[in-house]
């Protein structure tokens, strides 16, 4: 396997394969994000052109993905998608000749279709941790419209998280450094080293954003029994802590990381779909 950017791609493919999938797994990420951004397809072509018809690129970002073409004219694409972004216009089509529009020296036409994605809000999730569970637990949810924010001191083992537009990676020198990262709105689930380091994660949760939807913590009915007097002495009152969901996870499935992993997603969007 080689590594372009944040895709993986498999050895022998094409060029024109690798940006091809590259371009379909981002914009079905940006919708699962939510968006905004927009899609750029090359719809015709006519004579010297440096692009070809079917050609994708996605603008949303700092850096488009994709490309129709390069040069001036895929800088004269990516300025009309970013106005459309800054409007609300949701579909726009553009024809240019390249020498007279654009200011190519090629005397070719080129035929564009410029697409808005809005995806509606998109759903955070904050995982502590980035060991087995967590490494499953973000495959799982990845391909939903969602972010995941992962959280983890360990550089090897967030190298290891799945790659995927809408799963950031944060390194951090301990774990409830991570918080920073946790909205009012954020899911939380802490799966981390242990009962030690989850202990200090779910304390400053609770004191720093105590509005959050879902608090969770892998472990058993005698972990949560240990955590609930500790975090108790640790000055959180009883109604805080029943916030926690301890274990964490619908009761289905077995002790393999996969299956905890669909158990916890699971109840996630079980408690969203209350909301």
């Amino acid at each position: 396997m080689h590594r372009r950017g944040n895709w993986r791609v498999a050895a022998g493919g094409s060029i024109a394969e690798l940006r091809r999938m590259d371009i379909w797994e981002a914009i079905a990420a940006a919708r699962r994000a939510g968006g905004p951004a927009v899609v750029v397809t090359v719809v015709a072509v006519r004579g010297s052109v440096p692009g070809e018809a079917g050609a994708k690129m996605l603008v949303g970002g700092s850096r488009p993905l994709g490309t129709v073409g390069g040069g001036k004219v895929e800088a004269r694409a990516v300025a009309e998608a970013r106005s459309m972004l800054q409007g609300g216009e949701s579909c726009r089509t553009l024809s240019w000749n390249l020498q007279r529009d654009v200011g190519m020296t090629c005397g070719g036409e080129m035929s564009f279709l410029f697409e808005r994605i809005d995806g509606g809000t998109a759903w955070p999730v904050v995982v502590f941790g980035a060991g087995h569970v967590a490494q499953a637990l973000v495959r799982v949810l990845a391909p939903m419209r969602c972010t995941v924010d992962v959280v983890d001191p360990r550089e090897e083992w967030l190298a290891a998280v799945v790659a995927a537009p809408n799963v950031r990676c944060h390194r951090v020198a301990a774990y409830q450094d991570g918080v920073a990262r946790v909205g009012g709105g954020s899911f939380v689930v802490a799966v981390t080293q242990g009962h030690a380091t989850d202990r200090p994660v779910l304390r400053e949760v609770l004191r720093r954003v105590p509005e959050v939807p879902f608090l969770g913590v892998i472990g058993s009915a005698s972990k949560r029994a240990v955590l609930m007097r500790e975090l108790a002495e640790d000055g959180l009152a009883a109604g805080q802590l029943e916030r926690i969901e301890c274990p964490v996870g619908l009761p289905v499935g077995g002790n393999d990381p996969a299956e905890i992993a669909v158990s916890i997603a699971a109840r996630l969007l079980e408690v969203r779909g209350d909301r």
